[in-house]
C-alpha cells in the first residue's frame, strides 16, 4: 500500500492528474491468486491495464496474456520477447490466448503464422478461422449465467450449451482442432454460484463431446470475473478459489489443464489517482469542487465499467457532503455528488484508492484535456 504521504510527494514531483502504479501490489495479487489456485494458469486480461510495464512484472512472476486484439498482441510480444528464451512461434501458443470471440479476417491472417490459441462461438467464426487462420488451435466459448456480476458478457458472447458440441464437431469436420472450452462469468462476480454453474455445464459439453466421438479437448478457460475488494461486501478471495478447487478436483481430470483470464483481480488495488481541486463553488448549499481529473480520463470507470471511486482529502477536518466534478465542459462529468470532504481550496490535491482496472484503458481527450500521467512505483 501506498501512503498519502508519498502519494502527495508523487503529485508534487510530477504533476497531476497522476495515476500511482504499485508493483509490489501486482505482485502480491499475483502471488494470492497462485497461492489460493495452484492448478490455474492465470493469462493476464491486458484489457484491464494495457501497460508495458505491467506485462513486463505480471511476465517475470509467471503470467501467461489474454489479448483481444491486435495492439494488445503485440504489446504482450514486444515486452517479452526479449525476456522469452524460445522464438516466437514456439512459446506464443502457451503465453498467449487471443480471446475475443469475433475476430477482423485481417487480424487472422496475421496470427496464423503463430499457431496461437483463439475464442470462437458460432458457425461462421469456425469458416472465418479455417479460411484464415487454419493452423490456430480453437476454444469453444461457452454462454454461462452472469447473475450478480458487475459488467454482464453473455448477451454478447458465447454458445449456448445445446449447440456446443454441434460447433466442435463442425470445427474438427473442417479439420480444425478444438482445444477446450472457455466461459466467462461476468465482470466482478460476487455470486460465486456462476463459477459452480458454469463448470458444471463445461463437463457436461466435455462429456457429450466424448459421447459423440470427440475426444481431443485437454484445457478449461475458466476466464475472469474474479472480485477486487472494492468494499467489505466482497467475501475474500480464498473463499471463492475454494469453491472452484473443489469442483476442478471433482470434474476434471489432472491431465486436464486449466487456465483463467484475470484482469480486475491483478490491478484494481494497484492503482491510485491523485488530482488536484481547479475551482469551487456552493450549488444549492453543496460545496462543489472540480477537480483536474474525471470520468472522460481516470475516473472512466464509473460509465464504462459501473464502478465507484470515492475521492478522498490529504486533509483532515470536520466534512460536510460535497459534490466532485470532473474538468470539462460536460454534465455528464460528475464524479460524485455524495463525498464526505472537509473544506478544502483551489490548488489542494484530492485521490482515490483502488482505481488501476479498466480506468486509464478507456481514458479520453474530451474537450483536450489528456489523461492522467502514468507513474510506476517499486518496479
Amino acid at each position: 500500500m501506498i501512503s498519502k504521504a508519498r502519494l502527495k510527494q508523487l503529485a508534487e514531483k510530477h504533476g497531476t492528474p497522476l495515476l500511482v502504479v504499485d508493483h509490489d501490489e501486482l505482485r502480491k495479487n499475483f502471488r494470492t491468486f497462485r497461492r489460493f489456485l495452484p492448478r490455474v494458469q492465470p493469462y493476464f486480461a491486458v484489457k484491464a491495464g494495457a501497460d508495458a510495464a505491467i506485462v513486463r512484472t505480471l511476465y517475470k512472476e509467471g503470467a501467461s496474456f489474454d489479448v483481444a486484439s491486435m495492439p494488445e498482441f503485440e504489446l504482450v510480444y514486444e515486452n517479452i520477447k526479449g525476456m522469452a528464451a524460445k522464438k516466437r512461434q514456439a512459446w506464443i501458443w502457451n503465453k498467449i490466448i487471443y480471446a475475443n470471440p469475433i475476430k477482423p479476417v485481417e487480424t487472422l491472417e496475421v496470427l496464423d503464422e503463430y499457431k496461437p490459441l483463439v475464442t470462437f462461438d458460432n458457425f461462421d467464426e469456425i469458416e472465418k478461422i479455417k479460411k484464415h487462420a487454419p493452423h490456430a488451435g480453437l476454444c469453444l466459448r461457452l454462454k454461462v449465467p452472469n447473475t450478480g456480476a458487475m459488467v454482464e458478457l453473455s448477451s454478447k458472447f458465447g454458445a449456448s450449451p445445446g449447440e456446443a458440441v454441434d460447433l466442435i464437431l463442425e470445427a474438427d469436420r473442417q479439420g480444425l482442432v478444438v482445444e477446450g472450452v472457455s466461459f466467462h462469468v461476468g465482470s466482478q462476480t460476487t455470486n460465486y454460484t456462476n463459477y459452480v454453474e458454469a463448470l458444471n455445464l463445461t463437463a457436461d459439453i466435455f462429456r457429450e463431446a466424448k459421447s459423440r466421438g470427440y475426444d481431443k479437448m485437454k484445457l478449461v478457460d475458466i476466464g475472469g470475473g474474479f472480485p477486487a475488494p472494492y468494499d467489505s461486501s466482497v467475501r475474500p478471495f480464498r473463499e471463492l478459489a475454494r469453491i472452484i478447487n473443489s469442483e476442478l478436483k471433482r470434474l476434471f481430470p489432472k491431465h486436464i489443464e486449466i487456465l483463467a483470464e484475470p484482469g480486475r483481480f491483478f490491478v484494481a488495488t494497484a492503482g491510485y489517482s491523485v488530482a488536484k481541486i481547479i475551482g469551487k463553488a456552493v450549488r444549492d448549499g453543496k460545496p462543489s469542487y472540480y477537480i483536474n481529473d474525471g470520468v472522460y480520463h481516470t475516473y472512466s470507470g464509473q460509465i464504462f465499467d459501473h464502478a465507484k471511486y470515492p475521492v478522498k482529502a490529504f486533509k483532515r477536518g470536520k466534512t460536510k457532503l460535497s459534490a466532485v466534478f470532473g474538468p470539462t465542459c460536460d454534465a455528464l462529468d460528475v464524479i460524485s455528488m455524495a463525498e464526505d470532504l472537509p473544506a478544502l481550496n483551489r490548488d489542494d490535491f484530492v485521490y482515490s484508492e483502488m482505481i488501476g482496472a479498466y480506468t486509464y484503458a478507456s481514458a479520453t481527450t474530451f474537450n483536450g484535456f489528456s489523461p492522467a500521467k502514468v507513474v510506476h512505483v517499486n518496479l
